[in-house]
């Protein structure tokens, strides 16, 4: 009998711990598809996150706040600013190619700052496990603004784990990853790429990219006018179906990921205190 309660103990034990671990992400398998899913929707950054869902708001520029259904909220490329609502994310990212993905003087008051680069030519490793979510970068090169060279790993794209999805941010990518640098990336299903054609990398080379990396959605951020981000748009929608409907945020699960990949076109809009 004692043997009995033992192990009826042992298995409530394990149950429970369980229930509080991340959901394993599938960025080296490609997520199951559930076409004819409707998994946009217009929303606050106020209302609460559905369950096994993740919410992404595009603020600025290469700014993006990120929403878990735990609560936790992440800005990337965070530049000090996000808009007059008080609010204080849990993590920023930030890359250093430009100040306009950067501040040097981040709120003390954010747990986690999570700079994309360190010494220079030296990279740095991130590997943060908050539970629900884990957040790790894989280094890329910039061209440097030192008389033109290369900063050897001075960009990191960063990777999002949570709810078995995979969410990569390119950051101020400038050249085509290497073969390397895919696979430490993993299959992403979600991932948000600059589109500018000019300060980052030429259009066809990010279409190259974006088209090897074959996620589910892409997000285009940083452009600064129509002209770019349409032609963008035309290049890339031979393989990739385009929506646009004026929207700032969506949530998006593994469930509810499009059959075919998807561009989705997001308009920036700074947090504000009421929607």
């Amino acid at each position: 009998m004692r043997f009995v309660w033992a192990v009826l103990v042992s298995v409530l034990i394990s149950g429970a711990a369980s229930a509080q671990e991340r959901r394993p992400s599938h960025c080296i398998a490609v997520a199951d598809a559930a076409p004819g899913i409707t998994y946009l929707h217009k929303a606050s950054w106020q209302d609460p996150v559905s369950e096994y869902s993740v919410r992404l708001r595009y603020i600025a520029h290469a700014s993006f706040l990120l929403q878990t259904h735990g609560g936790l909220k992440v800005v990337t490329d965070f530049t000090g600013f996000v808009g007059s609502a008080p609010m204080i994310p849990d993590v920023v990212t930030m890359n250093h190619a430009h100040e306009t993905h950067w501040t040097a003087f981040p709120d003390p008051a954010i747990p986690h700052v999570l700079e994309g680069w360190g010494e220079f030519g030296q990279g740095i490793e991130h590997f943060l496990d908050l539970g629900e979510l884990l957040i790790r970068n894989v280094s890329t090169d910039i061209r440097s603004p030192f008389g033109g060279g290369v900063e050897e790993k001075g960009n990191s794209i960063f990777v999002f784990e949570v709810e078995g999805l995979c969410i990569g941010h390119l950051g101020h990518l400038h050249h085509v990853p290497s073969d390397e640098q895919f696979a430490a990336l993993g299959r992403l299903d979600v991932v948000m790429a600059a589109v500018d054609g000019g300060t980052t990398m030429p259009l066809p080379d990010m279409i190259r990219v974006l088209k090897r990396l074959r996620s589910s959605v892409v997000i285009p951020m940083h452009w600064f006018s129509g002209y770019s981000l349409d032609a963008f748009l035309v290049g890339i929608a031979d393989e990739f179906v385009v929506e646009r409907n004026g929207i700032s945020e969506l949530e998006v699960s593994l469930a509810t990921l499009p059959d075919r990949p998807t561009v989705v076109v997001l308009e920036p809009r700074y947090l504000v205190e009421q929607e």
